[in-house]
């Protein structure tokens, strides 16, 4: 559940942010110099080095609350 939430808000962040990479890239043009404003490997690359860096981030407190023993959790509330 926890991985759930937490990578859900990430796609949903990745995909406003590519959305705006591709407007403000296009307005940005003149700007570029050596890149083109649709670069494949850029909207690949970036895009799955955040999603592994998130999921690494999501993972972790996911794997230590499954260690938590759900008894003590509900007498803690």
């Amino acid at each position: 559940m926890v991985l759930g939430q937490g990578m859900a808000l990430v796609l949903g962040g990745l995909c406003l942010g590519l959305a705006a990479a591709v407007v403000f890239g296009r307005l940005g043009r003149g700007l570029l110099f050596g890149v083109a404003p649709l670069d494949p490997l850029t909207y690949v690359t970036v895009p799955l080095v955040l999603l592994g860096i998130s999921l690494a981030a999501c993972a972790l407190p996911a794997r230590q609350a499954t260690r938590v023993d759900p008894m003590l959790a509900l007498r803690a509330e």
